[in-house]
């Protein structure tokens, strides 16, 4: 993943955390991304949630975030269907057992490179 990548990924994580509620623990997280409360977070449940930092820095609402959007103010424009896929492409590499979701243990390990 390029450089901007990883960092919007982060800064979008950080925004969502932030804005939301804060969380210190594995099982706050899950608790806040799981929005059918069965102890597991789907791909719509985690895009959902690391799509808010995304929208928040989106300020002209547009659907593209431009180097002014972007955390250090620079870097190519990332659309909102470019920030998803990447979204997706992280919680594919957590789903170790690959089911389809995240349990509290792979939603604290590291995504697998």
């Amino acid at each position: 993943m390029p450089r901007t990548g990883r960092l919007l990924c982060a800064v979008c994580a950080l925004v969502a955390v932030t804005a939301g509620a804060q969380v210190t623990r594995t099982s706050e997280y899950l608790e806040h991304m799981d929005t059918d409360g069965d102890g597991r977070v789907s791909l719509a449940d985690y895009q959902a949630w690391m799509r808010y930092g995304f929208d928040q820095m989106d300020r002209n609402g547009d659907g593209v975030l431009t180097a002014d959007e972007l955390p250090g103010g620079k870097g190519r424009p990332v659309t909102l269907a470019e920030h998803m896929a990447r979204i997706a492409a992280t919680f594919n590499r957590q789903d170790t057992n690959r089911d389809g979701y995240l349990d509290a243990r792979e939603l604290a390990a590291p995504p697998q490179k």
